[in-house]
């Protein structure tokens, strides 16, 4: 018969890959009821597990003194995202890079700044250096880039975006944008504003999206869009002045991230509008400096660190299984986090 691998492990029991693998290597990490869970389901599964594969994981030097059944050296992996600048991307890069640790596998961090010749540039310099997988949040990687990669050997999991045949994680931005609108619904804001940036990736869009669906659900409204020329706090203090300059002015603003929010905030309140009593502000990320600011930011937090965990855990599956590999698409879902600004 079959062997039962972990993922399935994972899916009766409604938890993460990783965390199987901690109630495996490390139980007392994990909360006593998942424990419990995690337990019930190797048992009615039959989950036995595979010995080869773990030592692969733990890297050489962990597995015992038997030169024979050393495992290979640790691979490095590649960790590819859009803008190391964005505290959002280097919390997914941490939580990935820690993960890999774990496993006795190094991480590489590359950035493309938005530019699709730049992300092939570091696609290739890990192709050469054989890397054993890449996390990449895509610029402009395409199914021939992708099928490249594979083609050398590469595991490749996309961060924020899904492609059939392919792992990913993901989270549900359109959800979330329908969260913060309808928070500033609830407030008694009847004027939004959507105050997004270029470049507008997938993720942004679908966020813009989502804001639109809660108000039409809310039985319509006005929802006026910003467009800055960056996702940036010095784009968000232009976004103000325009903001300003409308009429009547909106009342409520979800803003595509985190940066932004910070930047019109911090601005709104230099021209002397009271936050969130004039104009109430809504963020995206929970990045650390949202509960700093000079209005502490209401936000759509993301799991930064989970989703590079789940990233990783998904291209060392792939890595260590190989051809019997299932790729799965994991979707992860925001929480509204309530502070000042509204």
């Amino acid at each position: 018969m079959p062997q039962t691998s972990i993922r399935e492990v994972a899916r009766r029991a409604g938890v993460s890959v990783g965390t199987v693998s901690n109630v495996l290597n490390r139980p007392d990490l994990v909360a006593e009821a998942t424990r419990d869970r995690v337990r019930a389901a190797i048992q009615e599964l039959g989950f036995v597990r595979n010995e080869s594969a773990r030592r692969l994981r733990q890297g050489p030097g962990r597995a015992g003194s038997d030169r024979r059944s050393a495992p290979p050296r640790p691979r490095a992996f590649g960790i590819l995202v859009e803008d190391l600048t964005n505290p959002y991307a280097t919390d997914v890069a941490r939580g990935a890079e820690l993960t890999l640790n774990d496993a006795g596998h190094d991480a590489l961090w590359l950035s493309s700044d938005w530019s699709a010749d730049k992300e092939r540039r570091g696609l290739d310099l890990l192709i050469e250096h054989r890397a054993a997988g890449v996390l990449v949040v895509p610029v402009g990687l395409d199914a021939v880039g992708i099928e490249r990669l594979r083609a050398a050997g590469v595991a490749v999991v996309l961060i924020d975006h899904s492609a059939p045949e392919m792992c990913s994680v993901q989270v549900d931005h359109v959800a979330g944008g329908d969260i913060a609108a309808a928070h500033l619904i609830e407030r008694g804001r009847e004027r939004l504003a959507f105050v997004t940036g270029r470049p507008q990736p997938l993720p942004v869009v679908e966020r813009g999206e989502g804001a639109a669906r809660s108000l039409a659900k809310a039985g319509g409204g006005e929802m006026r869009t910003l467009t800055q020329e960056a996702l940036s706090p010095t784009a968000g203090r232009a976004a103000a002045e325009r903001l300003l300059a409308l009429s009547p002015v909106p009342d409520g603003v979800f803003c595509a991230n985190d940066l932004l929010a910070i930047g019109l905030t911090n601005e709104l309140l230099r021209r002397g509008v009271r936050v969130p009593e004039d104009v109430a502000v809504v963020g995206y990320d929970d990045i650390e400096l949202a509960s700093s600011s000079a209005v502490p930011l209401t936000t759509i937090r993301q799991p930064r660190l989970a989703v590079g965990e789940e990233a990783a855990e998904l291209a060392l599956a792939e890595y260590g299984e190989g051809e019997s590999h299932l790729h799965r698409q994991v979707i992860l879902t925001p929480e509204l986090i309530v502070r000042e600004s509204t």
